[in-house]
């Protein structure tokens, strides 16, 4: 998933990187240089039941720089800061690694993940893990090497799907990848993004397990190339009949697109997890009770919601968190 396009950084940020070496050190990067947030603040708020068990806390929490990881950044610093934490905000860090090194370097104390993320990406794992329990399990396990607790997931899983217009559903009979490839190769039109395409664990290896290799069972015109953010409204628009988007995605709710469910459980789970360094957890237990409270309330529903708001309608992360986590009851 750190392929996802994301708002970009702010200007500072950006002038930062161009004039700093690749062979700087994190500890220079996060002197200054980008790791900001894209409106530069995160909205103070005060907890809706006046309980602040983080007084006197000191706590950094970082973000990788796309919207939705920019909105959870905001989401956590916010209901901390309520919770009567000193937060230093890192949020939106430049490039894919900075807020994982930040992590790891222990220069930062909260960000929020993927399990598919960390599974692939940081621990460099191939084995495919579709039980979504199993992956948390191992993962957790994993990252205390680290010096990282890998909290509860939320119920929000931002994993790969493919997406449908509710008219093609209908008319189709469309409820799982597998009534998607039983259609005729000549009905089945897909639209999917370059990473997706050429990835080892991508279009192929899916169709491989739904049993329609590419290459035999499916011509090379049923399968279109296109940018991530053109798939969208490319399905919308009946170009293609379905294509692979990311399941939190904004555009999914705005444009009323419907997903398919994958049956054969293909796509490795991405759920949402809240990453806290250990030794910070140990000092303030009190973050884990926290962040469960908004942890249970993140549901792919309430993403594609509030990323659309982010992504679609051009609202500040930090605005959308802090009136989110008000409408929700848990700051004032």
């Amino acid at each position: 998933m750190t392929a996802r396009a994301g708002r970009m950084t702010a200007r500072a940020g950006r002038l930062c990187r161009a004039v700093i070496p690749l062979a700087a050190t994190l500890a220079l990067v996060l002197s200054g240089c980008g790791l900001e947030s894209s409106s530069g603040h995160f909205v103070h708020a005060e907890s809706a039941d006046g309980q602040r068990p983080l007084v006197g806390a000191k706590i950094s929490v970082t973000s990788k720089s796309f919207s939705e990881g920019i909105l959870l950044g905001k989401i956590s610093a916010t209901i901390l800061q309520a919770a009567g934490a000193d937060i230093t905000d890192l949020t939106n860090a430049p490039g894919s690694m900075s807020s994982r090194q930040a992590m790891v370097s222990g220069a930062a104390d909260v960000s929020w993940e993927y399990t598919g993320t960390i599974w692939v990406s940081y621990l460099k794992k191939t084995e495919t893990i579709s039980d979504s329990k199993e992956l948390w399990t191992k993962v957790r396990d994993a990252e205390r090497a680290n010096g990282i607790d890998v909290l509860t997931p939320a119920p929000f899983n931002n994993t790969y799907a493919f997406a449908v217009t509710p008219e093609q559903k209908q008319q189709r009979n469309l409820r799982t990848l597998s009534d998607l490839f039983r259609l005729p190769p000549a009905q089945r039109s897909l639209c999917v993004d370059p990473e997706f395409q050429s990835r080892p664990d991508g279009l192929g290896r899916l169709l491989e397990k739904y049993e329609v290799p590419l290459g035999s069972g499916t011509p090379p015109n049923t399968v279109t190339t296109m940018d991530a953010g053109v798939i969208y409204s490319a399905v919308s628009g009946s170009t293609c009949l379905a294509g692979d988007v990311y399941a939190t995605d904004g555009r999914i709710r705005k444009l009323g697109l419907q997903l398919l469910d994958d049956d054969r459980k293909f796509f490795l789970p991405y759920e949402g997890v809240p990453e806290v360094r250990s030794d910070a957890l140990a000092k303030y237990p009190a973050i884990a009770d926290v962040l469960a409270k908004v942890g249970k309330l993140l549901t792919n529903e309430t993403m594609q919601e509030l990323n659309g708001q982010i992504d679609i309608e051009g609202k500040d992360p930090s605005d959308v968190a802090v009136t989110w986590l008000r409408k929700v009851g848990l700051v004032r």
